[in-house]
């Protein structure tokens, strides 16, 4: 018993040394349980893009490498910096829970996460898990959760890190960073400043270049106190100027200035050799001022967080995680909205069992929210081991989504003699979704691995205008206002072959994704909009010695830009290239093409109004061919 008692203190720092190493592991994943555990043994579709990845695929930004989940569509409103909207399986882009380090992002007003200015070179790891997970995270988790993880030390000394890009369109990157640490303490500050000439974003008469800057910082440090408590900062914070066409036509000059932030502090106990608790706490801020022809609006998050997570190994195969969730939202705007603040309290336990042959997860959680009351959410899993090399997986989930404070709060405009424009409904219910899927995974070779997954989405009460919903804007009372109506069915399959062979290492992933709206009226039946319906992502890199090059091939079918079907959006296909050379120990250079074949091609569109107040439709143009030269200095100390 005595030598037994003596092994825990090694088993414990053990554990906390794994959490650490966790975020440079491909094959490993924290945000499908709320822990580490191996992507293989986890009942969540998911893809991770640790920072080896990033380096190696050299995307221009955040929804670049985004657009390579399997289910996720990207759609932009006019290249880097501009307004992104994500579409993870099918699902719109206020119901993807977006996190950094554990710490909620997206802004209370609209409920976007501001994906476009989240700078590259401050992420560590990329973490998309697909499906419902509002049984451990509550509102917004429908389509999934994609969780950025900041830089990090890797615990070898001091690694300072300065990297200088250019590239046409007038592109300046420059970063630099230091990192280091030991077997106790790790550290990274990074700081960054990206900027571009930009181009004309739409093709309305009258559109100018728009110019894009974005300056960031990030920090981490972790330190291990004894064998079992390790307490630990986490930090970044981003800010700029993105420019963009004024929808007038001809276009008039706009822009916005943003400041995206946030924080969070831990404390990690391993109690006992069972035991494991976590608190954490955390700040976040969305701040966004844009200026217009009319003037401009404030729209200001504030969100304060505190999490307490416990993980409990049972023995057997059996593990428990539980915990009491608590955020604040705080919204400062330049508008009379009725209410500016709400509270959001919960408490979830998820049990999970493995063995020999099959393997079972149960999750419950309770949000109580301070504006329109408690909801409930449940998961369960079934995870059958045909064999060593193939599962079958079979899983529910139910989700949903809170009303934003515009959905909820927004002002009417009222004009003498005109009337009132009314666009927000205080007694909104929140979006509600039932998900079904299958996944087989199979272990071809020691080098080859795939991964398919059928899935099917019924979300009811979802939140559109009225407009939407008879799909004619003119025959509907208050067509701005926000109205809850049974919305959606999506249907999807995913496809992921991953192959290493030799120094050739590729990965192919195929989605489609049929995502129809089930409201009634004249837009029954008619697809999502912005929803490609078939979507191929190809990416094949090869090593030569110090040097290595890489293609990327993605194609997307057509799409519909509103939900009457009225205006589609072509199909496109582009190809990338990329090249690095390791010229010494310390010294790369790396080479990107994107778009190399010079499509012309969009993936948004809007309307405008001319001098009369006729309405134009336009298109938000994407990025001709863009070439980026960069090098990375590491000198070593």
């Amino acid at each position: 018993m005595y030598k037994s008692l003596l092994i825990i203190p090694g088993l414990l720092a053990c554990a906390v040394a794994q959490a650490n190493d966790a975020l440079s592991l491909a094959d490993t994943v924290v945000t499908a349980s709320r822990q580490v555990e191996s992507r293989s043994e986890s009942s969540a579709a998911s893809t991770v893009f640790t920072r080896a990845d990033i380096d190696r695929l050299q995307p221009q930004d955040l929804p670049d490498l985004l657009a390579r989940v399997p289910g996720l569509n990207v759609s932009r409103s006019g290249g880097t910096g501009s307004l992104t909207s994500i579409f993870l399986r099918g699902t719109s882009t206020t119901q993807t829970l977006v996190l950094v380090d554990g710490q909620r992002i997206a802004g209370a007003s609209a409920g976007f996460s501001g994906l476009e200015y989240l700078q590259i070179d401050q992420i560590e790891r990329v973490e998309v898990v697909r499906g419902g997970r509002s049984a451990l995270y509550g509102s917004d988790a429908i389509g999934g959760v994609i969780q950025i993880f900041t830089r990090r030390g890797n615990g070898q000394g001091l690694s300072p890190r300065v990297s200088i890009a250019a590239g046409n369109y007038g592109t300046w990157r420059r970063s630099a960073g230091l990192s280091g640490g030991d077997d106790r303490t790790r550290f990274n500050l990074s700081a960054a400043l990206d900027e571009n000439d930009g181009f004309e974003r739409t093709n309305l008469p009258g559109s100018e270049d728009s110019t894009y800057r974005n300056k960031s910082a990030s920090l981490s440090f972790s330190h291990q106190l004894t064998d079992s408590i390790e307490f630990g900062i986490s930090g970044m914070h981003q800010e700029g100027k993105s420019e963009y066409d004024y929808n007038l036509s001809p276009a008039a000059f706009a822009y916005t200035d943003f400041s995206i932030s946030s924080a969070q502090a831990y404390l990690q106990v391993q109690a006992t050799e069972v035991w494991r608790t976590r608190l954490e706490a955390g700040h976040s801020e969305d701040r966004q001022e844009s200026f217009d022809p009319y003037g401009g609006s404030v729209f200001n998050t504030y969100r304060d967080q505190i999490n307490w997570l416990n993980y409990l190994t049972l023995g057997n195969g059996q593990n428990l995680t539980a915990g009491l969730d608590w955020y604040k939202d705080t919204l400062h705007s330049s508008n009379d909205f009725t209410k500016t603040s709400r509270s959001n309290k919960a408490a979830f336990i998820q049990h999970q069992f493995d063995s020999e042959r099959f393997g079972t997860e149960l999750g419950l959680r309770h949000d109580d929210n301070q504006q329109f009351g408690s909801n409930n959410s449940w998961n369960a899993a079934l995870t059958l081991h045909v064999n060593q090399a193939n599962d079958l997986i079979l899983s529910y989930s139910e989700a949903f989504r809170a009303p934003t404070f515009n959905d909820l709060y927004y002002p009417d405009d009222c004009y003498p003699g005109f009337g009132c424009t009314i666009y927000a409904d205080p007694n909104l219910k929140p979006e509600t979704a039932k998900s079904y899927e299958a996944q087989w995974r199979s272990q071809l070779s020691d080098s080859a691995r795939l991964e398919l997954s059928i899935y099917r989405i019924d979300l009811t009460d979802a939140i559109v205008t009225n407009s939407a919903l008879d799909g004619n804007q003119a025959g509907s009372p208050n067509p701005f206002q926000m109205t809850n109506i049974d919305a959606a069915r999506i249907n999807g399959f995913e496809a992921v072959y991953s192959q290493k062979l030799l120094d050739w290492q590729g990965t192919v992933s195929y989605s489609l994704i049929d995502a129809r709206n089930r409201s009634g009226g004249g837009a029954d039946g008619n697809r999502l909009a912005r929803r490609p319906k078939n979507s191929l992502s190809v990416d094949l890199d090869r090593q030569f010695g110090d040097w290595s090059v890489g293609a990327g091939w993605q194609l997307a079918s057509d799409s519909y830009n509103d939900l009457a079907n009225s205006r589609e959006i072509p199909g496109y296909g582009v190809v990338d290239l990329r090249s690095s050379w390791q010229a010494s120990d310390n010294l790369r250079f790396n080479l990107s093409v994107k778009n190399l074949l010079d499509r012309d091609y969009y993936t948004a569109g809007g309307t405008a109004y001319d001098t009369s107040f006729n309405q134009v439709p336009f298109r938000y143009e994407e990025g001709g061919r863009t070439l980026l030269l960069g090098v990375t200095w590491t000198p070593q100390l």
